[in-house]
């Protein structure tokens, strides 16, 4: 009997930001990525820039049949990607929503429904308006709850029969850590309080709950869940002062999930505010907006983090956005990524036990320079490195679910090769397709498999059993 259920959503992953392009097309107004061209860690430019890769992205926007067809030759069942807010209201306070972005979002789900896929649709990732970060300084203020329901409420109306799983915000947690990403805060880090980054992500959590309700509202079969960037904290050494580091860091984290799962804050906020001096802005139409809760859990898993009450004494090790010490008993990446499949069955098991709700593993994957060759006359990448690193982290997957996990899908970050969000490179690659585009933006865009298509495709094709029955 197969491990993973017969029902299982095997598919893959992208957001709007790094893989459409068209940035400037059909009246699609600016986002806070059309002025990052280098990145999170880079400068904030005045406007859109011929070296930000994310403006052409993968050219999505264009060849979205070409790639939904490759994603159905591989038996995708569940393809997540995000709407651009800034397509369908391009400031974010318009009172008439954008028909040209709408209609193409109509076009892309009726192509996933012509190829059985099922979208399962991101409402905001990483694509605040740059109109509102600018006037509003993002999620910092309230009055982008109200405009984030009417975005949502617009979206749900549209697309009611063609959309049936819905996830509110992309990594939700990572506004109290980089809040520009995030929140759309365009107020420099540096200048902010832990108090200013919490108080824009509980607004976002509101907007989540009351987009939650929306949801329900207006179709009850969507099925609604939270997203989180998810890394368990292991503690260097078995010494109390670092086992209880690591909880208080595994804490932080999970309140953003609790909130999600439980409709209010844990037991645990008051100390972990408390130390920061953070202390809130919550009303009482706050709280009943978080009482709506989601239908299940997701997340990103690329890595663990290793963490001590004294880092100094250790090695750093990098990280998808939580980067901790160096652990050695890991491998690691090009990238420095500790490569921990483990990890991904602990967290998964971490939630579940807490929360009894069903778990979708909604980013997994490792970033490589793909080198291509060619092969009886076509050009191919023999890429084994990212095929041991899915069947590593898929066999864990599957080892959850022995565990009694109720884990209902798993899509895999970059499944055709997008712009990187933390370092907007694309050299640095995570998808089974190739896309012809180099680190300076040159290029045909096009798109061949790699190796690890073929593998995918047999996994998908046997639900799982491959993982299993294959020799080491």
């Amino acid at each position: 009997m197969s491990i993973f259920p017969k029902d299982f959503l095997w598919g893959g992953a992208t957001a709007a930001n790094q893989c459409e392009g068209a940035y400037n097309v059909d009246g699609k107004g600016l986002s806070v990525q059309d002025v990052l061209p280098k990145g999170i860690f880079g400068p904030i430019t005045d406007g859109p820039t011929e070296d930000n890769l994310k403006l052409v992205g993968n050219d999505f926007y264009h060849r979205y049949e070409e790639d939904i067809k490759l994603m159905a030759e591989m038996g995708f069942k569940v393809f997540r990607m995000s709407i651009a807010w800034t397509r369908i209201f391009p400031t974010g306070e318009e009172e008439v929503p954008n028909e040209a972005g709408l209609a193409f979002y109509d076009r892309v789900f009726d192509t996933c429904r012509a190829h059985n896929i099922e979208p399962l649709v991101t409402l905001s990732h990483y694509e605040s308006p740059l109109y509102l970060s600018k006037k509003y300084d993002g999620w910092m203020n309230r009055k982008l709850i109200d405009l984030f329901a009417k975005y949502a409420e617009t979206v749900f109306k549209r697309y009611k029969d063609k959309v049936k799983y819905w996830v509110t915000f992309n990594e939700i947690n990572v506004t109290s850590h980089i809040p520009l990403l995030g929140g759309g805060v365009f107020t420099p880090k540096d200048q902010l309080t832990k108090q200013d980054m919490y108080q824009a992500a509980h607004h976002q959590l509101v907007a989540s709950g009351l987009a939650t309700k929306i949801a329900k509202t207006i179709n009850p079969e969507f099925q609604v869940g939270c997203m989180v960037a998810s890394a368990p904290r292991y503690p260097m050494t078995c010494h109390p002062d670092d086992v209880t580091y690591a909880m208080e860091e595994q804490q932080e984290l999970t309140l953003f999930v609790h909130v999600h799962a439980k409709g209010e804050y844990p037991y645990y906020t008051k100390r972990l505010f408390d130390r920061d001096n953070i202390k809130l802005d919550i009303t009482e139409e706050d709280k009943h907006n978080l009482k709506h809760t989601v239908d299940f859990i997701s997340f990103s898993y690329y890595n663990s983090k290793t963490v001590a009450k004294d880092p100094s004494k250790y090695e750093l090790a990098q990280g998808n956005l939580y980067r901790g010490l160096r652990n050695p008993y890991l491998t690691y990446s090009e990238w420095n990524y500790p490569i921990d499949p483990q990890g991904l069955r602990y967290i998964l098991n971490f939630y579940y036990e807490r929360y009894e709700l069903p778990m979708f593993v909604s980013e997994n994957g490792m970033g490589a320079i793909d080198e291509p060759i060619e092969e009886n006359g076509k050009l191919t990448i023999n890429d084994d490195y990212r095929i041991d690193f899915h069947k590593g982290h898929l066999k864990e997957v599957g080892h959850a679910i022995e565990d009694g996990v109720n884990v209902i899908g798993y899509t895999s970050w970059g499944c055709i090769d997008l712009v990187s969000a933390a370092s907007a490179q694309m050299e640095k690659r995570y998808g089974f397709v190739y896309v012809d585009r180099d680190k300076d933006g040159n290029g045909t865009l096009e798109r061949f498999p790699k190796k690890s298509f073929y593998w995918y495709k047999s996994v998908i094709e046997s639900n799982g059993d491959d993982l299993f029955n294959t020799e080491e």
